[in-house]
């Protein structure tokens, strides 16, 4: 392979440490097949506690690179588990900008033909002039999103491309499950998506009950499937989920404070579509929310009462899956879903009955 003299470093970096490693040990291995010299080839930890110690990685950083190799040739230096870059306590501190200032020297005087350099860094704080200045100059990555319905589409992106890769299909509400019940470890998602497609062997499709045999639910305080099967009028799957929630001992609060939330979405939703008929698509959410977005309050701000305020590919997901309950239906559920909440304050100890009784009130 040529080197490339366009590009000084490669930088790869993202709000998943899991995805930013991954990639970074994929690119690693393909610089390393040029240089196939072990001792020409070094790997330093950019993990860093304090200041002190963001100080003494980039000098061992600065070290290693201007460091000639024993028998001439080309070297490889990976800096990974940068952590320094984010928005931190530690990523403030004016002795870190002065550190990553050198850093910067450093990288901007480098010769990708004597060394190739690989950085990996997450979080990263995109604000910064560092990130910018990477961005331009270096051979650059940036893996997953950082934090709402943004980072759910990304988890939702790298299970599916996880799969193609390995030669199977997820159905949409398997996973919607394992996204469910894997929270926002991408770790575990992952190996979940190896061990289903083991078990579904190539070229099959994973199921949702699949996933309900064989994945775990480890995304504590993640009520969705739960939710998701109340307005999929699964009334045998959500007794189920129900009594899952209450055998770990939880609360029926945040099970409800979560049905509220999807159900105060929804009568928007089917409050933009005719009587009866189909959920709005995008384009008609985003003609709506330039008429009637500006009456909410706080507009501008993400929160779980404004539709409009959501990410669009959750909006989309939710419309995709709406229901043809007509609007009643949806606004008779958020009255009983008050009434549920008013039980459990005057039955304490029958929460598991009062939203047994809900279920089978609004689905039976």
């Amino acid at each position: 392979m040529a080197v490339s003299l366009e590009k000084p470093f490669t930088f790869i970096c993202g709000a998943d440490d899991f995805l930013v490693g991954r990639l970074g040990r994929a690119r690693y291995d393909e610089l390393a097949a040029d240089i196939t010299d072990e001792f020409s080839r070094e790997t330093l930890e950019g993990f860093s506690a304090n200041v002190d110690e963001v100080e003494a990685v980039v000098a061992r950083f600065r070290e290693s690179v201007l460091t000639v190799s024993m028998f001439g040739g080309r070297r490889l230096v990976w800096l990974k588990d940068v952590n320094f870059l984010g928005d931190s306590v530690t990523g403030r501190a004016e002795s870190t900008a002065r550190a990553v200032e050198s850093l910067q020297e450093v990288l901007a005087k480098v010769s990708p033909a004597d060394v190739a350099i690989l950085i990996t860094a997450a979080p990263v704080d995109r604000r910064k002039s560092f990130f910018k200045w990477c961005e331009k100059t270096a051979d650059f990555a940036f893996v997953g999103a950082a934090t709402g319905e943004d980072a759910a589409e990304s988890l939702a992106m790298t299970a599916l491309a996880e799969a193609k890769a390995l030669g199977v299909t997820l159905e949409r509400d398997a996973l919607s499950l394992l996204l469910a019940r894997s929270g926002a470890n991408t770790r575990f998602l992952v190996s979940e998506v190896n061990k289903l497609a083991a078990y579904a062997d190539s070229g099959k499709t994973i199921s949702e009950a699949d996933v309900e045999e064989l994945t775990p639910n480890i995304a504590e305080g993640d009520f969705f499937e739960a939710t998701e099967r109340f307005f999929r009028g699964d009334l045998r799957g959500v007794l189920a989920a129900f009594d899952r929630h209450f055998f770990a001992g939880e609360s029926a609060r945040p099970l409800l404070a979560s049905m509220q939330n999807r159900n105060r979405l929804l009568i928007q939703l089917r409050a933009l579509a005719p009587q009866g008929g189909r959920a709005p698509d995008k384009s008609t959410i985003e003609r709506a929310a330039s008429v009637y977005g500006k009456h909410f309050v706080g507009a501008g701000e993400k929160n779980a009462a404004n539709l409009f305020s959501q990410n669009a590919w959750y909006v989309g997901k939710l419309a995709a899956g709406a229901k043809t309950w007509p609007l009643k239906h949806h606004i008779d559920i958020q009255l009983a879903l008050a009434e549920a909440f008013e039980a459990i304050i005057a039955r304490p100890k029958e929460e598991a009955a009062v939203m047994r009784e809900l279920a089978v009130k609004c689905l039976g």
